[in-house]
């Protein structure tokens, strides 16, 4: 494997000319996020199979014909586990790359594993060990040294002979155009801007609340991501989710009471963002009752309806063993328990899932399908 470390706008240019004229292109990158709310940029690797490139984020002021590569109709990036690669470059750069194809997506439907790691997949794959001695690696240091680059120029050598025979599987199976919803959605900026007033439901702890603790829970996490975005820091730096649960249940009404609640009694918080969630809990509070957040139904099944989600199981695993992919690709139990109080966003009726599994169990709920035994082997018959 050669590898060629760019670290000038000139090599940056020399090396995206080369690869103007290639089909796929593999992108990953190394990254730090421990401390800071956006990930920052560390390295940037590049291969098409012949050309393998390591790109210093710190020395290089003139990214365009890389993003210009990234932008290409005619190129297609392929991705290991693509969003937080994704995230990254649309925070850098405002640029998502697309077309895009992520092979661990694909993996699953070619019976590799459901979220299948870079390594598990080359390895099966390819039947070669990924070095995995610098996983832990600061990749912020400079200089890197020889080991820490052939290691990140790895993840992008092997990718482009794994995605050429990863593609061509998914060809002679006619399954290319199965993908092609979930890579779209890839590319689309709202999956990289988080809604603000939906981040409670991350707040660890949350689903003990009830009523208007979840409206005050919704404003003070709101904040919290907005100026965890501002500072760049990691929201947990900003105030941790005990506080926020603390809050929402105690609702003190005054600054000094929020300095005694138990969970700041090891936490340094500044004034201003203690008057701040003092004022987003009075916000919380305010919300008329029609606007409050409400935690995701909980489903009680009767017997009879728990015997028809087995049913249903029992269905999405004959599909899935036709097409010898793992049936948890196509819907959890509780997504398969949310079908019968119809749950019209449920996964399970989306793309490829819906045209092959999907249809099948809505038919089987209207009486179009049935099951039966024949010879010891479970059928699904057509009615």
């Amino acid at each position: 494997m050669e590898i060629t470390y760019i670290d000038n706008n000139q090599a940056l240019h020399d090396a995206c000319q080369q690869f103007k004229s290639c089909h796929a292109l593999c992108v990953d990158t190394e990254f730090h996020r421990e401390s800071t709310y956006y990930p920052e940029l560390a390295l940037v690797q590049l291969s098409d199979g012949e050309l393998t490139v390591c790109v210093d984020p710190f020395t290089i002021d003139d990214f365009q014909p890389m993003l210009d590569l990234f932008t290409d109709p005619a190129i297609v990036k392929v991705l290991h586990a693509s969003q937080q690669d994704m995230e990254i470059f649309f925070h850098r750069f405002n640029v998502l790359p697309a077309p895009v194809f992520d092979t661990q997506i694909a993996a699953g439907l070619l019976g590799y594993g459901e979220q299948v790691g870079y390594a598990p997949m080359i390895k099966q794959v390819l039947d070669v060990d990924i070095d995995k001695s610098q996983t832990r690696t600061d990749w912020m240091q400079r200089p890197l040294n020889k080991k820490q680059i052939e290691y990140a120029a790895s993840d992008v050598f092997y990718l482009a002979q794994a995605y050429r025979l990863i593609h061509q599987q998914l060809d002679e199976l006619g399954r290319l155009d199965w993908l092609q919803d979930d890579f779209d959605a890839l590319s689309r900026a709202e999956q990289y801007q988080p809604d603000t007033r939906a981040m409670w439901k991350k707040v660890k702890g949350h689903q003990q609340l009830r009523s208007n603790q979840l409206a005050i829970l919704q404003s003070l996490a709101a904040w919290r991501e907005i100026a965890a975005q501002q500072r760049d820091k990691p929201r947990r730096r900003v105030a941790p989710d005990e506080a926020l649960i603390d809050i929402s249940k105690q609702k003190p009404n005054s600054v000094d009471k929020i300095y005694q609640l138990r969970a700041l009694q090891k936490f340094r918080l500044a004034a201003d963002d203690a008057k701040a969630l003092l004022n987003a809990l009075q916000q919380g509070q305010q919300q008329p009752k029609e606007n409050w957040p409400s935690l995701p139904k909980k489903y009680r099944l009767s017997m009879e309806q728990d015997a028809l989600v087995d049913a249903m199981q029992a269905l999405i695993k004959l599909m899935a063993a036709e097409h010898r992919i793992n049936p948890g690709l196509y819907a959890s139990r509780k997504q398969l328990e949310a079908l019968l109080f119809d749950d019209t966003d449920n996964p399970l009726l989306q793309g490829w899932r819906r045209a092959h599994g999907g249809q099948q169990v809505l038919d089987f709920l209207a009486n179009r399908v049935s099951l039966r035994v024949e010879s010891g082997q479970l059928i699904a018959e057509h009615a």
